[in-house]
Protein backbone atom coordinates (compact mmCIF):
# COMPACT_ATOMS: atom_id res chain seq x y z
CA UNK A 1 0.00 0.00 0.00
CA UNK A 2 1.64 3.64 -1.10
CA UNK A 3 1.65 6.27 1.65
CA UNK A 4 -0.73 8.04 0.06
CA UNK A 5 -3.49 5.77 1.16
CA UNK A 6 -2.74 5.48 4.99
CA UNK A 7 -4.28 8.26 6.08
CA UNK A 8 -7.54 7.09 4.92
CA UNK A 9 -6.68 3.61 5.48
CA UNK A 10 -6.41 4.66 9.50
CA UNK A 11 -9.97 6.95 9.21
CA UNK A 12 -11.50 3.78 7.85
CA UNK A 13 -9.97 1.10 10.48
CA UNK A 14 -11.61 3.46 13.05
CA UNK A 15 -15.03 2.31 11.82
CA UNK A 16 -16.15 -0.40 13.83
CA UNK A 17 -19.07 -2.04 11.37
CA UNK A 18 -18.61 -3.18 8.89
CA UNK A 19 -19.70 -3.65 6.22
CA UNK A 20 -20.88 -0.17 5.55
CA UNK A 21 -21.96 2.13 2.70
CA UNK A 22 -19.10 4.40 1.37
CA UNK A 23 -19.08 7.16 -1.07
CA UNK A 24 -16.59 6.96 -3.55
CA UNK A 25 -16.15 10.50 -5.42
CA UNK A 26 -13.59 11.42 -8.91
CA UNK A 27 -13.12 14.27 -11.25
CA UNK A 28 -11.59 13.37 -14.37
CA UNK A 29 -11.28 15.04 -17.80
CA UNK A 30 -13.83 13.81 -20.11
CA UNK A 31 -11.80 12.55 -22.76
CA UNK A 32 -9.58 9.63 -23.52
CA UNK A 33 -11.81 7.34 -21.46
CA UNK A 34 -11.18 8.33 -18.26
CA UNK A 35 -15.31 8.09 -17.38
CA UNK A 36 -15.33 4.32 -18.41
CA UNK A 37 -11.83 3.51 -16.82
CA UNK A 38 -13.15 4.78 -13.50
CA UNK A 39 -16.71 2.66 -13.93
CA UNK A 40 -14.49 -0.32 -14.54
CA UNK A 41 -12.80 -0.22 -11.84
CA UNK A 42 -16.21 0.60 -9.46
CA UNK A 43 -18.05 -1.56 -8.08
CA UNK A 44 -20.75 -3.21 -10.18
CA UNK A 45 -23.29 -3.23 -6.99
CA UNK A 46 -22.58 0.69 -6.35
CA UNK A 47 -24.90 3.56 -7.79
CA UNK A 48 -23.28 5.40 -9.73
CA UNK A 49 -23.66 9.11 -10.32
CA UNK A 50 -22.48 11.67 -12.80
CA UNK A 51 -22.26 15.25 -12.94
CA UNK A 52 -20.66 17.05 -15.72
CA UNK A 53 -19.19 20.93 -16.07
CA UNK A 54 -21.24 23.62 -17.71
CA UNK A 55 -18.55 23.09 -20.40
CA UNK A 56 -18.54 19.37 -20.54
CA UNK A 57 -14.74 19.09 -20.24
CA UNK A 58 -14.93 17.73 -16.66
CA UNK A 59 -16.90 14.87 -15.31
CA UNK A 60 -17.76 14.56 -11.31
CA UNK A 61 -18.09 10.79 -10.69
CA UNK A 62 -20.19 9.36 -7.27
CA UNK A 63 -20.84 5.82 -6.20
CA UNK A 64 -21.87 4.49 -3.25
CA UNK A 65 -21.68 1.18 -2.50
CA UNK A 66 -22.00 -1.35 0.74
CA UNK A 67 -17.84 -2.29 1.16
CA UNK A 68 -16.99 -5.28 2.99
CA UNK A 69 -13.82 -4.01 4.79
CA UNK A 70 -11.31 -1.09 4.40
CA UNK A 71 -9.04 -3.36 2.20
CA UNK A 72 -11.61 -2.76 -0.87
CA UNK A 73 -12.42 0.59 -0.66
CA UNK A 74 -8.54 1.26 -0.85
CA UNK A 75 -8.14 -1.00 -3.99
CA UNK A 76 -10.90 0.85 -5.73
CA UNK A 77 -9.55 3.96 -4.72
CA UNK A 78 -5.62 3.03 -5.72
CA UNK A 79 -6.68 1.36 -9.23
CA UNK A 80 -8.51 4.83 -9.82
CA UNK A 81 -5.45 6.71 -8.49
CA UNK A 82 -3.09 5.11 -11.65
CA UNK A 83 -5.51 6.70 -13.99
CA UNK A 84 -3.76 9.89 -14.98
CA UNK A 85 -5.30 13.17 -14.66
CA UNK A 86 -8.09 11.96 -11.93
CA UNK A 87 -8.57 13.80 -9.16
CA UNK A 88 -9.80 11.82 -5.73
CA UNK A 89 -12.05 13.59 -3.59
Amino acid sequence: MRDTYKNLRYRLMETEEWPLEYMFKFITPNNGGKVEQIKAILPDHGKISFKHTSNLKHVAITCVAVMEDADQIIEVTEKVGRIEEVIIL
